[in-house]
């Protein structure tokens, strides 16, 4: 009835705990002003603390002003509806370990900091020179269009053709109507998540996953579930447990290159997962940005599925432009109806500058030629950091067949929050596991962007912050 938890407090002040979890109700709308509270004996049972506890928290609360008693009927919430802090949902997360962090952090620091763990490639991976030559032709067409006007409701239908040929290379067959563009990969999935959850349902992920489908499951108020992935892509035993007991509403994975461990599904795990889907009546959500890392396509869930069932979402910041902000959802008809009427309703239209420029870049022979040569590039750069990383003690995971990404185990069990933060005194930004699990069982890890590792100093720094932490 109130969502209760089912693990016992385990640290810290048994009052204070208690109430750091009402507050953390409060704050995300899970109990809206004038709720009642559960009973005494109800929280006492479910936070595993005794009735006492509970009472004094409800008191101290009410001396807050956060609550209120009424004689013969509870306590209730007070005040009016707060403004949703994403921070206040995760009050006891160490800063080093949060994605939001994390993000806030290589958007804003100097050019004097390094970024080893941060996922754009450097600008010059970036094809600027064709980005350029489309922005001149888009301000020397005599039609102004495609600089003033708005987009249509499913984005610019060039693109969208463009789009639909790529995704049939890689096996997914979908017309021109069923994309609609977003203004980011990000802003697809947002779209997505709003159209087929409400607050309080159950999103299972990949552990670990992108860091910032948590940060995006924390806005949507979504119940998080994990599974573990590692170097065989997801451990489709544990799938098929945690679904049975949790009843996902939506499985959000990566396709391709997995971010952040590089790893990829094979035929066998994709039948698998969409059976288990298609047997528990569950959605697919399939990240799918990093498609143009891979020589040869790994199996997409939504080729498996005909986008019954999965609904694609990718974009081209990582291989044309950071920048432009270009993304792009592909569904089943009736669910691109309704996603297109969320998009008017947040956005009213999708950038027309970003869409004229990102077709003229793809529709472009040097598009081919650019990918080509960026493989090659990254190919390069994960074998010099693979060396590197072994030099410092790391373990990979896996030696990735595609991407930018590497996942390596640090020795001894060090704690890669702690690493992290040393090596952040020195200037160089680390990315920690944690931030990219649910669970945060992977303490002992970071993520490495190997075309972001050319600096030798990063290593030195690496090392010494691997002592220190030691």
């Amino acid at each position: 009835m109130h969502d209760l938890v089912s693990q016992p407090i385990a640290s810290g002040t048994r009052v204070g705990a208690v109430m750091a979890d009402i507050r953390g109700r409060i704050a995300s709308r899970r109990l809206a002003p004038g709720a009642r509270l559960p009973s005494v004996r109800e929280f006492a049972q479910a936070l595993g603390v005794s009735k006492s506890t509970v009472v004094d928290a409800y008191e101290r609360l009410v001396a807050e002003g956060a609550i209120a008693s009424r004689r013969g009927s509870g306590f209730y919430v007070e005040g009016t509806t707060r403004p949703l802090s994403l921070q206040s949902l995760r009050p006891d997360l160490d800063r080093a370990i949060d994605p939001l962090w994390m993000t806030r952090q290589n958007l804003s620091c100097g050019p004097d900091v390094l970024k080893p763990g941060w996922g754009l490639l450097p600008d010059s991976y970036m094809p600027d020179e064709a980005v350029q030559r489309a922005l001149r032709d888009i301000a020397r067409d005599p039609d102004p269009a495609g600089r003033l006007r708005y987009a249509s409701p499913l984005g610019l239908a060039p693109l969208r053709e463009q789009i639909a040929l790529h995704l049939g290379a890689r096996g997914v067959a979908a017309e021109p109507d069923r994309v609609m563009l977003a203004d980011s990969v990000s802003h697809g999935l947002d779209l997505v998540l709003r159209y087929l959850i409400e607050p309080g349902e159950t999103v299972l992920v990949d552990d670990p996953c992108y860091f910032n489908f948590l940060a995006l499951l924390l806005s949507h108020r979504a119940r998080v579930v994990s599974v573990p992935f590692g170097a065989d892509g997801v451990d489709v035993e544990a799938l098929a447990r945690v679904i049975a007991a949790e009843r996902p509403r939506i499985y959000l994975t990566t396709a391709g290159p997995q971010n952040p461990t590089g790893a990829t599904l094979s035929a066998a795990t994709a039948h698998r997962v969409l059976t288990l889907a298609e047997r528990h009546d569950m959605i697919v959500v399939e990240d799918d940005c990093f498609a143009d890392f891979e020589p040869e396509p790994s199996p997409r869930l939504a080729a498996a599925d005909g986008l019954r069932r999965v609904v694609l979402v990718g974009g081209f910041s990582k291989t044309v432009s950071g920048a432009m902000r270009n993304g792009f959802v592909v569904a089943r008809p009736d669910w691109i109806e309704g996603l297109i009427d969320l998009k008017l309703s947040t956005c009213h239209s999708g950038s027309n500058l970003s869409a004229q420029v990102a077709h003229r870049v793809l529709s472009s022979g040097t598009y081919k030629r650019h990918v080509e040569a960026l493989r090659g590039k990254l190919a390069r750069d994960r074998a010099l950091t693979l060396a590197r990383l072994r030099a410092c003690g790391l373990a990979p995971m896996l030696e990735p067949r595609s991407g930018p990404y590497l996942w390596a185990e640090l020795p001894g069990g060090l704690d890669a929050a702690a690493v992290a933060r040393f090596a952040l005194e020195e200037d160089v930004l680390l990315a920690p596991g944690d931030v990219f699990s649910a669970s945060r069982s992977s303490t002992g890890f970071l993520r490495f962007n190997a075309a972001a590792c050319a600096e030798p100093r990063i290593f030195e720094v690496l090392a010494r912050a691997i002592e220190r932490a030691g």
